[in-house]
């Protein structure tokens, strides 16, 4: 693993608890030697998790949509980015992030960390992204989405085998564990008549 992709949202949240897990997220990263691949902007969780590497003089890069940057979206300091890349729209952002990173962790967000981490479990069960897929449920913040992929399961709409390729954790130790040791899902067939 070289870097990992990490969602969450362009708010802090009303829990201090999550901004501690991003700068205790960004000192795992510099710590094991990992390069920070994140959304580009530079206040909520995100602007605390790449402002923490940075002081930590790690590798950061950012990835953009235009229309965010046109809006006037508050950037990380350039000059201290290792890397910022202005891209078409959300669609190529949620791409490149993925093309770009060894692996995805969520911190506590809203409903674009959901759909960045969905699309990129959805695109691990496809054969499309080979790379795990880690909630950190910080404060226990995903626990109600844990519980859905599990009824997911229960209901015959998502494999177990599938759904143990999906952490969720609260253990920066355990999700080591689990994406030095991931092995993709296996690619469903579907048999022709």
């Amino acid at each position: 693993m070289k870097r990992i992709a990490v969602y969450c949202g362009a708010s802090s949240g009303n829990n201090p608890a999550f901004a501690q897990a991003a700068i205790k997220l960004g000192d795992w990263l510099v710590d094991h030697h990992l390069e920070l691949v994140y959304g580009g902007g530079g206040i909520g969780l995100m602007g605390t998790i790449s402002k923490r590497v940075i002081e930590r003089g790690g590798q950061v890069h950012g990835i953009m949509p235009k229309e965010l940057v046109d809006r006037g979206a508050e950037l990380v300091e350039l000059a201290k980015l290792s890397e910022l890349t202005v891209v078409k729209n959300m669609s190529e952002r949620k791409e490149q992030m993925m093309a770009l990173s060894d692996g995805c962790i969520a911190l506590p967000g809203g409903i674009g960390t959901l759909e960045e981490m969905s699309q990129a479990f959805s695109w691990a069960r496809l054969g499309n992204n080979p790379n795990p897929c880690v909630f950190y449920n910080v404060a226990n913040y995903y626990d109600p989405l844990k519980t859905m992929f599990d009824k997911m399961v229960e209901n015959d709409f998502l494999t177990k085998n599938d759904r143990n390729k999906l952490l969720f954790s609260t253990s920066l130790d355990k999700i080591y564990t689990f994406m030095t040791t991931y092995v993709p899902p296996k690619i469903r067939n579907y048999e022709t008549k």
